[in-house]
């Protein structure tokens, strides 16, 4: 897919908006506060990134018309300041100033109104003159339906759309350049960002078919409505002025204020557990596995990663060291040394990967990282598989907590990890996170049969 540096809009977007609310607050309350500056300063942060995780504040698409966009900056500033006015009550010693604070509200309002107008102007005029920020779509199906979509695409540039084209199994014209037989291919060959396919030209096989392919290429896939509007529980709807656009909804892990919130919930415990455990646990245990066998305290190895982006994954070093190591261990397997059958089987091994945590490369909870040999063996073996590497690796997951972690036996095995890991993917919630972390420390202490 082609490089976009319009993923930047909206941390930089939000940034700007913070570092105006921050800087702007002392200026209005000035001594009239009673607050110390820092804690109301936190305050006002924490308030504000909450509620636009809420409010979806900054989920603002190439084809929100901006009076949606206007009404969303009158309900993010009403409910902050309903927010600023509520923290009065509960510190006694703050004088609350209804002149400052309105002030300092109209303020943020204007700003925001006239910022995010400027851009929202500014990308179309951007879009419309350079033809840059913009993304291939095709359309399946050939229709009256399909046919108003792509006038939308070519009559308003603003939007950012570059038809490429129609493909249908069912029609034949100048305008339809293929069928589906060749339509992954062009995809791939093309950069198609966003395939928009007719529901009545696709039966169920194919759709799950597309809806696969989709998966495993990160492309967006969207459906266009017939007749018969189909709702369901995957799908929400858009309009492209009054033309209604259905696609899969998107994991929640795509959500930018959950990738914040889980990066800094992962800094936050790796940091604990590092400074609590691994401190005084790293020397202590690297001095029984040197004691018994040659070699380095930890062992690294190179996994598939976020987007199958290789990292260096840390263990402490549980085996002999040999030539086999893209193996997996097994049962009885010989290379595990006496120390290394204690911390693999209360999985103590796997701490040091706090440190990959706090590197980036992995989270506290996500898909296992498998060996790079598994990811050729079963990548085209396995409905879906590629797509847990849509997320970050995490030290434990929903699989292994099922009892789906170790050695893998058989095909079934693999496919029954793969099915949790899709779940915890497509149903992700911060408590999902907890429940995890705590069944996994509760299956330390009980003891598992396949930690080995």
């Amino acid at each position: 897919m082609q490089k976009r540096y319009s993923i930047y809009l909206r941390p930089i977007s939000y940034l700007l908006d913070i570092a105006a609310i921050l800087i702007l607050f002392p200026f209005f309350y000035k001594q009239e506060l009673q607050i110390n500056n820092l804690y109301f300063g936190v305050y006002l942060f924490l308030s504000w990134t909450t509620l636009s995780f809420f409010n979806k504040f900054y989920e603002v698409f190439r084809f929100t018309p901006f009076a949606e966009i206007f009404t969303k900056i009158i309900k993010q500033t009403i409910i902050f300041l309903l927010l600023i006015i509520a923290l009065f009550p509960f510190y006694k010693s703050a004088i609350f100033s209804g002149r400052a604070t309105a002030y300092y509200i109209i303020t943020i309002f204007i700003l925001l109104l006239i910022f995010k107008s400027l851009l929202f102007y500014y990308l179309k005029k951007y879009r419309v003159v350079t033809g840059n920020n913009f993304r291939n779509v095709v359309i399946v199906g050939y229709n009256s339906k399909a046919i108003d979509l792509k006038n939308i695409f070519e009559s308003r540039a603003d939007y950012g759309y570059r038809f490429k084209g129609f493909f249908s199994d069912k029609k034949q014209n100048k305008q339809i350049i293929g069928t589906l037989s060749i339509l992954k291919q062009f995809v791939i060959n093309e950069k198609i960002d966003e395939v928009f396919c007719s529901i009545g030209e696709l039966s169920n096989d194919q759709q799950k078919d597309l809806i696969k392919f989709a998966d495993e290429n990160k492309i967006e896939i969207k459906f266009i409505p017939d007749s018969k509007l189909i709702f369901s529980k995957n799908l929400k709807i858009n309009h492209y002025e009054l033309f209604p656009v259905l696609s899969l909804e998107k994991s929640p892990l795509d959500n930018y204020y959950v990738k914040i919130f889980k990066r800094f919930f992962d800094i936050l415990f790796s940091s604990v557990v590092i400074i609590l455990i691994l401190s005084w646990l790293t020397p202590l245990l690297g001095l029984l596995i040197k004691f018994e066998s040659k070699g380095s305290i930890f062992f690294k190895q190179s996994r598939p990663g976020l987007n199958e982006k290789e990292f260096i994954c840390y263990k402490f070093r549980s085996m002999k060291l040999n030539q086999t190591t893209e193996t997996e261990a097994s049962r009885n397997d010989p290379r595990v040394t006496k120390i290394g059958r204690f911390i693999r089987k209360t999985s103590i091994d796997e701490l040091p990967q706090f440190f990959n945590v706090l590197l980036g490369d992995m989270s506290i909870v996500g898909p296992r990282p498998h060996l790079w040999s598994q990811n050729k063996t079963y990548g085209t073996r396995i409905k879906k598989y590629m797509v847990r590497h849509h997320v970050k690796p995490g030290i434990t997951g929903l699989a292994q907590v099922k009892g789906y972690r170790g050695e893998i036996e058989t095909d079934d095995d693999m496919v029954n990890r793969i099915k949790f890991d899709l779940f915890y993917i497509e149903n992700w919630s911060f408590f999902l996170d907890l429940k995890i972390i705590v069944l996994t420390v509760v299956n330390i202490f009980k003891g598992e049969e396949k930690a080995y």
